[in-house]
């Protein structure tokens, strides 16, 4: 495909970027190869949901130790509960939306939010299907014209609801086309539209992490999910995922070449700690 058919391509071709697209790949099959994974992939594909899970909410200002995420099952007592139980819904949701994105991805948003919101109709229902835990029937749509957004770590300028109905749709074209731009690149443009737009009343942040989750799984890059950038991310820290994502706004090829590099470190380290894990497994260790 053409770049002029595929508006991604040129990204590749910013300083940096593909040293970092590499960089991943390379990260990636090095922990495809590990010996653990022909035998208890399963196990690990587990974990990496988990903490890339615990990684997200993080972000969203639940910064809760993996062991404790690992023993609660009660997540709606209070706001950081319900920001981990969202967390680990979309997670768990995921990887049952792998071959509805490349047809619908508005579908598939719509679902994330309404999985995030604590509403789990059918996937073949409506997008406004269910009342969530806050939002009413503002829930698996995207905001009207007056309608709040709650995303307090985000303080980047809120586009108007036109423009966001106008920009979802453009990136929804751009899903379905499919094209030539890596998988990383793709994931980092899906990943940081979505945090700009902010396009639900709330988990915004939340959605647009397990929407570069389904990229990265669906494109073959990381098909067993065990790649967690989430954790990446979490581990560079809140001010370094910011910063980043201000150059994704501002739509510069410097900031643009930031974002995409953030992201690719973030895979680069969710490699690291399932390789860690591996490692755990074959000592006996966990």
């Amino acid at each position: 495909m053409s770049s002029a058919a595929d508006p991604l391509a040129p990204l590749a071709g910013l300083p940096g970027v593909a040293d970092s697209v590499d960089s991943v790949r390379k990260a990636v099959d090095r922990v495809y190869g590990h010996r653990v994974m022909r035998r208890r992939a399963g196990e690990i594909t587990s974990e990496a949901a988990l903490r890339g899970a615990r990684g997200s909410a993080a972000l969203s200002g639940a910064d809760w130790a993996l062991e404790e995420v690992r023993r609660r099952t009660d997540f709606g007592a209070e706001e950081q509960a319900r920001t981990v139980g969202a967390a680990l819904r979309l997670t768990a949701e995921a990887g049952q939306l792998l071959s509805i994105w490349r047809q619908s991805p508005l579908r598939v948003l719509a679902r994330l939010h309404l999985v995030a919101s604590g509403s789990t109709p059918a996937v073949g229902a409506g997008a406004g299907a269910g009342a969530g835990e806050r939002g009413g029937d503002t829930v698996g749509r995207p905001r009207l014209a007056g309608e709040p957004v709650h995303e307090p770590l985000i303080e980047a300028p809120l586009p108007s609801a036109e423009e966001v109905a106008g920009r979802l749709d453009g990136l929804s074209r751009l899903v379905i086309a499919g094209g030539s731009a890596p998988a990383l690149i793709t994931a980092a443009v899906v990943h940081g539209e979505l945090l700009a737009l902010r396009p639900f009343g709330t988990y915004n942040g939340l959605v647009a992490r397990a929407a570069e989750r389904i990229v990265l799984i669906n494109s073959g890059l990381d098909p067993k999910a065990i790649c967690p950038a989430e954790v990446g991310h979490a581990e560079q820290g809140r001010e370094a995922y910011l910063a980043a994502f201000d150059g994704y706004v501002s739509g510069t090829p410097e900031g643009m070449a930031a974002w995409i590099a953030h992201c690719g470190r973030a895979v680069e380290l969710g490699v690291r700690e399932s390789t860690a894990v591996c490692e755990a497994l074959q000592r006996g260790a966990a």
